[in-house]
């Protein structure tokens, strides 16, 4: 199966904390989604440019989008499940995540799992902004599993390569292992589902306007 590992940060220095510390989570938690088998690549939004006028990949004609968006759109959606790394934003996601995802219709994520992963450099790790994202990705389609990952102090238990602390790396990986055992499970669920039937007859997608989601 196909992982998508979404980092949400695109701050190149965070003083006086290490520069980028999502690289050191994002690393991890790739690491530990291998181990269960996965085939995992990592989207960093560095990686991509967006015009300054926001216009979302669906609001293009059919291959006039930009190559940026149009390769991107085409991982989302052949892969099986997804995880999203977020630090915490006044409560929230950050806008870099927040921004890469609003670039694609839900038609891309639908009928596949997420995982929540959170962190900081204080005590709580990302918490608060996990509570919003459950309904962030509940409606972009790919339903975040129940168990989450949370990160307090980064910066000290994981060093510049995204390894654990020796002392507290059997802890870590079994915490980690439970979110991406439970994504797994689930992505290998709804793969055999999309094998089965057609998904997009059964719940269609919108393509006209927002009145599709009135109720008679």
């Amino acid at each position: 199966m196909k992982i998508l590992v979404f980092l949400g940060s695109v701050r190149k220095s965070t003083p006086p904390r290490p520069a980028r510390l999502g690289e050191r989570v994002s690393t991890a938690c790739i690491h530990r989604i291998q181990q269960g088998g996965c085939d995992v690549e990592l989207i960093d939004p560095l990686d991509y440019h967006f015009d300054a006028v926001f216009k979302p990949h669906f609001a293009y004609a059919e291959g006039a989008a930009p190559a940026d968006l149009e390769g991107l759109a085409k991982k989302i959606n052949e892969a099986d499940g997804y995880v999203m790394i977020s630090p915490e934003y006044n409560h929230s996601l950050s806008p870099a995540l927040g921004n890469l995802l609003n670039h694609f219709g839900s038609s891309l994520f639908s009928f596949k799992p997420s995982a929540i992963v959170t962190y900081s450099a204080g005590q709580w790790g990302g918490v608060r902004a996990a509570v919003g994202m459950r309904t962030f990705l509940s409606e972009l389609g790919c339903l975040p599993v129940s168990a989450m990952v949370h990160i307090p102090k980064a910066h000290e238990v994981l060093n510049e390569d995204g390894v654990f602390l020796e002392t507290v790396q059997n802890k870590w990986h079994t915490y980690l292992d439970r979110t991406f055992s439970q994504l797994q499970w689930w992505a290998s669920a709804a793969l055999q589902q999309r094998l089965v039937g057609n998904t997009a007859l059964q719940s269609p997608s919108f393509t006209k306007t927002p009145s599709q989601r009135n109720a008679p």
